[in-house]
């Protein structure tokens, strides 16, 4: 059977709700084949937050397998979006099952185990953005996520994968600064790396941790980086240079809270 997906309609109202229930018994009867054709679909929607309303009414076990598949999706918005879907879909997990979203956070490390036999793509920026969004699973693994940075904890050497470490480390440290109190330091090799991603994500990073004025100076000298790069933010991709994100951080440290 195929289905259409309803996202453009304003999901506060009676019959917006009726039928995002209907849509979520009508994907209960459909394989995780044509599910993940939906999901596709609704991931690419302009309005994607009535998108996103859309797959949380899938039971949250259902929904987690097609956006594993998503991280490695072609199209680069529908992978980021994967992430932020993810991200929803867990925490709402998380609140009626909670061992069930423990399990989706210990699927997620694996992935970034060398035992796994895969890379991790979509990995640390899915635990972020899910403990962005759950205090419970914060306070359970952000020293996890945290390790990866850490010399001398579970390093991530992959320069992709620390791309997506440095988003789900800003990610968590926007929501949840206390959590992230003297992380700041690990991110100083990345402010003065050669590949501009790491430039860029970590000087984006660094405006979230108001606990590190010594960040600063490292700010300071990329401030005039003209090297552009396309970061997600607010779900959508968007263009910027290393010096301005560098600062808007500075600004943020200096107020605390983002520009």
């Amino acid at each position: 059977m195929r289905i259409k997906a309803r996202s453009n309609f304003p999901i506060g109202n009676t019959t917006s709700l009726f039928l995002i229930r209907a849509w979520s018994m009508t994907v209960n009867k459909i394989g995780t084949r044509a599910l993940k054709k939906q999901f596709r679909r609704l991931l690419l929607e302009s309005d994607i937050d009535a998108a996103l309303q859309n797959i949380c009414q899938i039971p949250g076990r259902q929904a987690v397998n097609p956006l594993f598949a998503f991280f490695h999706d072609r199209d680069e918005l529908v992978r980021w979006r994967s992430v932020t879907a993810m991200g929803m879909v867990v925490s709402n997990l998380a609140d009626i099952q909670i061992e069930s979203a423990r399990v989706v956070m210990r699927r997620l490390m694996w992935n970034l185990n060398d035992e796994s036999g895969g890379i991790g793509w979509g990995s640390p920026e899915a635990m972020g953005d899910i403990m962005a969004r759950h205090a419970t699973l914060a306070r359970e693994y952000h020293a996890m996520l945290i390790s990866y940075i850490r010399p001398d904890g579970n390093f991530l050497e992959h320069d992709m994968l620390q791309r997506g470490l440095l988003w789900g480390l800003g990610r968590l440290a926007q929501a949840r600064p206390q959590l992230t109190a003297g992380a700041a330091s690990f991110l100083i090799p990345f402010l003065s790396s050669s590949d501009k991603y790491h430039r860029g994500l970590a000087a984006w990073a660094a405006g979230s941790f108001h606990d590190a004025p010594f960040l600063k100076p490292y700010l300071r000298q990329l401030s005039d980086d003209k090297a552009s790069l396309r970061l997600y933010l607010k779900k959508q991709i968007t263009v910027s240079s290393v010096g301005n994100l560098a600062i808007a951080a500075l600004k943020q440290i200096d107020f605390g809270h983002e520009i």
